[in-house]
């Protein structure tokens, strides 16, 4: 009888604590449904927060080239703890891009980037935006400061901007940040390695074959935000984008292969608007190209161990980034710049001719070097 009655009880604490999570939840969503609505937005104030957005866009890309991180002082609301992260993290990646710049033996000269506005929403007394940036980095080396060399990397940012003394001001932003793996350079930098990169020269690419051009020539056309606007910053609409799954880079990565000849079979395959594991998982796709001999492996290690080897990839190879024991990302190489630098494209986040450890390279990540046989 005392068992039966503890039963019940227990039943009944369990039956209220679902009702209490259930009436918690319900206030949670009104909450978000009352915050953020979607409400028509008069063209005045939409061509006010675009060029308010070109603003903010342009002012960071200042304070990257300046040095200079007082200028972004005057973009966020720090009194809010996401608007406070949002500029902590704009910090890192300043500091980042000066390390990088200083191990690469460059300057960067002009930052531009255009912006699209894609979808604005009312969030309180403020506006919630949905916006494209594709961004063209110019840089030199040190040693040949006449010669120009370019990349573009786009992202997607989910940006709240919020009133205050007169201002709009970042309250929250969010977006797949390009350099988030690496923002402890300054553990790899030696002189060794700045010797090697100024020593390197371009090769002679004139004698590629077909297979091989036609590959790089759909890497640069579908890579996305960071193609040229010309493209109009697309991924190739008859493939399915795997972003919202956990990233779009092997899907990428196959449909470069596919471009460059290669045939489908039951192991890699893309049809019905799905892709098999070896054509949309990094670690499958590594393993499946390397153990079919499609591909075979150049060099596998740290970036020091890897670097001099990187120059003998050719455009169409591949490059798979290992972190923790696991492949989490595959770029494909479409060119190299006026050292002979590697560069490459890829998905998430999208990048056009980027020097291809811009973003990897520090000592958690392991590099996967791979010689296409087209």
């Amino acid at each position: 009888m005392i068992i039966f009655i503890k039963i019940k009880t227990i039943i009944a604490i369990i039956i209220i604590t679902i009702f209490i999570l259930l009436i918690l939840f319900s206030i949670y969503f009104f909450k978000q449904f009352v915050n953020t609505t979607t409400v028509f937005i008069d063209e005045n104030m939409e061509k006010l927060l675009t060029l308010k957005v070109q603003e903010i866009f342009h002012t960071r890309n200042k304070a990257i080239l300046d040095g200079n991180p007082d200028i972004l002082d005057s973009l966020y609301d720090k009194t809010v703890r996401n608007g406070q992260w949002a500029y902590e993290h704009k910090i890192k990646k300043m500091k980042y891009l000066h390390n990088w710049s200083e191990k690469q033996s460059v300057k960067f000269t002009k930052i531009d980037c255009t912006t699209i506005v894609r979808s604005i929403k009312k969030k309180g007394n403020g506006y919630t935006l949905n916006i494209l940036a594709s961004t063209e980095y110019e840089y030199y080396y040190l040693d040949s400061p006449k010669i120009k060399n370019v990349f573009r990397i786009g992202t997607y940012h989910s940006m709240d901007l919020m009133p205050k003394d007169n201002e709009l001001l970042i309250t929250k932003e969010w977006y797949t940040d390009p350099f988030a793996d690496s923002l402890n350079l300054d553990e790899i930098k030696s002189q060794s390695i700045k010797e090697v990169i100024l020593s390197g020269n371009p090769k002679d690419l004139s004698s590629l074959n077909e297979r091989r051009i036609k590959a790089v020539e759909y890497a640069d056309k579908f890579c996305g935000a960071a193609s040229l606007p010309e493209y109009g910053f697309k991924y190739n609409p008859q493939y399915r984008n795997y972003n919202s799954l956990g990233g779009d880079c092997t899907n990428f990565a196959s449909q470069i292969m596919y471009e460059g000849g290669f045939r489908k079979n039951n192991t890699w395959n893309y049809s019905n608007g799905s892709g098999s594991k070896a054509w949309v998982n990094a670690q499958s796709f590594k393993n499946y190209m390397l153990y079919s001999g499609r591909a075979s492996l150049i060099v596998s290690g740290s970036y020091d161990k890897a670097l001099k080897a990187s120059y003998k990839l050719l455009p169409g190879d591949f490059i798979a980034y290992e972190k923790k024991g696991k492949i989490v990302h595959i770029s494909v190489v479409t060119g190299e710049d006026s050292k002979g630098y590697i560069l490459v494209n890829s998905h998430n986040t999208d990048r056009y001719r980027v020097p291809w450890d811009l973003g990897w390279n520090d000592k958690g990540i392991k590099f996967w070097l791979i010689h296409v046989h087209f």
